[in-house]
């Protein structure tokens, strides 16, 4: 005879977890988009969730899944990535994006909200640095010379 135990409390509290994994990883989809990323909000949503979900399942009985999670992430990233003329790579920033939005669900999977939240704040402060008046005077690139200045 098995013994019922009412799991809605603790459904709730899953379901909130993949909910706020959702919520972080569609606004980081919704920067990619602002940007015409390859990936939008929809994509990087349903990576976010999709990670956050299997993690809330997984983390108990099989913590090996969060390595096929990275394993697929890999795949994804892999397929973003594309050889622009001259040898030149593009969508490297969406694959490692991607690859952020998986830990975010991970990390808001495993019931860790407020590091969730505090690396979505990080990741959309890294892809806004350009953008953002104040932080554009961090970027490399402002900064960089190249080859053909040194020789002068």
């Amino acid at each position: 005879m098995r013994l019922r135990v009412d799991q809605s409390w603790f459904t709730r509290v899953v379901f909130s977890d993949v909910a706020l994994a959702f919520v972080l990883s569609y606004l980081v989809g919704f920067e990619r988009e602002l940007r015409g990323s390859a990936a939008g909000d929809r994509t990087y949503a349903l990576v976010g969730t999709g990670a956050a979900a299997i993690t809330t399942v997984a983390v108990s009985s099989s913590p090996q899944a969060i390595a096929g999670i990275v394993t697929g992430i890999g795949f994804i990233g892999a397929g973003l990535v594309v050889r622009g003329g001259q040898g030149m790579l593009r969508g490297m920033t969406s694959a490692a994006t991607i690859f952020a939005v998986a830990a975010i669900g991970i990390v808001a999977g495993y019931g860790r909200e407020w590091l969730a939240i505090g690396v979505t704040a990080l990741v959309l402060v890294d892809l806004e640095l350009r953008h953002l008046p104040v932080l554009r005077y961090l970027d490399a690139r402002r900064y960089a010379r190249d080859d053909d200045d040194m020789m002068k």
